[in-house]
């Protein structure tokens, strides 16, 4: 008997297939809630990942066991994503760019406290969870946008995070309300622009 054929190889290819799986149903989930919310139909999802339905239920026996995945599934990439952006990006264009998958993320958190239902503590301390791994990222790149001199250097990025997730809240009582272009607009007030007297012009921001 070779090698990859022992019981323990073979556990670990099935252990590494239901990651993949999971993480495909999370990512597909996670499209399916920001498109449809999270009362998205099943066969949605399971529409968007490839998988069948019966696959989703094994993974994710409720609703609310999907909803909370995809959450901290959504938490993780953001945390991730500053790492993860190409080398050619100016720093507004990964803020910019963080910015806009975080809004994102915000469609499921407005969800989950329906989805949890009763669980109020449950609620706060996912809450408590996200802000306190993405506060730090988004200071992070704030910063370094202030820096290069993109973006205003007098920006809190707690105050910054409510107005994103004010500007959110649209989308649950406008059927044709664009967060992200409201974003941009936001991104555009923090522009930096070069005092009048200099005669410089201001930086411009690839879009």
């Amino acid at each position: 008997m070779s090698t990859a054929d022992t019981p323990s190889a073979s556990a670990g290819r099935k252990r590494a297939d239901v990651r993949r799986n999971e993480q495909k149903l999370l990512d597909a989930a996670a499209a399916v809630f920001v498109r449809l919310g999270i009362d998205a139909p099943v066969r949605e999802i399971a529409a968007e990942s490839g998988l069948g339905m019966g696959t989703i239920y094994r993974h994710f026996p409720t609703r609310a066991d999907l909803v909370v995945a995809v959450f901290r599934h959504q938490v993780d990439a953001l945390a991730a994503a500053v790492h993860a952006a190409p080398a050619a990006d100016t720093p507004y264009e990964v803020l910019r760019q963080w910015v806009h998958q975080f809004a994102d993320f915000l469609v499921t958190k407005h969800g989950l406290a329906e989805a949890l239902h009763s669980d109020q503590a449950g609620f706060e301390s996912l809450h408590n969870e996200f802000v306190e791994r993405l506060l730090p990222v988004l200071d992070r790149l704030l910063k370094e946008s202030a820096s290069a001199g993109y973006t205003r250097s007098d920006v809190r990025a707690y105050d910054f995070m409510l107005a994103i997730g004010n500007l959110c809240i649209g989308v649950e009582n406008f059927p044709d309300y664009q967060a992200r272009r409201m974003i941009d607009l936001l991104l555009a007030g923090l522009a930096r622009t070069a005092p009048a007297s200099t005669g410089d012009e201001p930086k411009q921001h690839r879009r």
